[in-house]
């Protein structure tokens, strides 16, 4: 018997090459076409198409049917099944993975993993590894219910439009923060995106997320970390990454950056970079 672990793409998890590993996407609606995203719409395409758009484009949680395709091949394998999904606070597709999951009581677990994107990653790069190291599902649930609480996603935005689009601030509150460079810092707490504070120019807003790294007691790196940037360059995420190499440059030599889709990019638009990590226990 075997553990599959099933995931959404708002994780930002390209294509498995593990074979106990799948991704399943979010659709993503531009006008009327829709995508799968990650697989029929690539994060290059989705900011390209963001950029010309008028209007935002509309995601769309995944139906119970498409998780429990998955989950009924893999208990037909005769294995256990972890669904780990972005926060049930942000989209329904917790609640799609619940429902599928009532089909195969005792072989199928979901977890919130009350996140999204790299820190749903992490939590999801975690739970592979509790495998490998021959953990039970049941084993592994309750890890990944302990560790999601100490999963900490911190984000820079570079620009206010695209929460002006989404109906998230005024028009005014956007105009005022283009021309007064106002950049707001973000975060994922209990499973809700909250404003830290708003920061002018960009130096500020870094010096804001290293605070924000600072405050929480600083990176475990024994655990999963990475970081992300939304939009079509990594120019950004890199120099942060020069700036800031104080917190990384004793303690790791690799740091991984993914590209952030459209689940969270929809509303941070391009130019946003964000660190997701595992805070040390006190």
């Amino acid at each position: 018997m075997g553990i599959h672990i099933i995931t959404d793409s708002a994780s930002d998890i390209k294509a498995s090459e593990r074979e106990n590993l799948t991704v399943i996407p979010l659709t993503i609606t531009f006008g009327e076409t829709e995508y799968q995203d990650g697989v029929t719409l690539t994060h290059k395409q989705f900011y390209e198409m963001l950029i010309e758009s008028d209007t935002l484009p509309v995601t769309s949680q995944i139906p119970p049917f498409l998780f429990e395709e998955t989950m009924k091949k893999a208990v037909a394998q005769g294995d256990e099944v972890i669904v780990i999904t972005l926060s049930g606070k942000l989209s329904g597709t917790w609640q799609s993975a619940m429902i599928a999951a009532e089909n195969y009581p005792g072989s199928v677990y979901v977890v919130d993993s009350e996140n999204v994107s790299i820190g749903e990653h992490i939590l999801v790069e975690y739970a592979l590894r509790l495998i490998d190291q021959g953990l039970s599902a049941s084993e592994i649930v309750k890890m990944l219910n302990l560790l999601k609480k100490r999963i900490r996603l911190v984000a820079l935005l570079n620009t206010l439009e695209y929460l002006k689009k989404g109906g998230r601030i005024s028009g005014a509150a956007a105009l005022a923060g283009s021309l007064l460079s106002i950049k707001p810092v973000i975060a994922i707490q209990n499973g809700e995106v909250v404003v830290l504070g708003k920061a002018r120019g960009s130096k500020q807003a870094n010096n804001l997320i290293v605070e924000q790294i600072h405050t929480a007691g600083g990176i475990d790196f024994s655990m999963p970390y990475f970081l992300g940037y939304t939009g079509l360059s990594k120019d950004l995420i890199q120099k942060y990454i020069e700036d800031n190499s104080a917190l990384w440059e004793n303690e790791t030599d690799y740091l991984p950056v993914d590209s952030v889709g459209g689940t969270i990019g929809t509303y941070a638009g391009p130019g946003a970079i964000g660190v997701a990590f595992v805070a040390k226990e006190n």
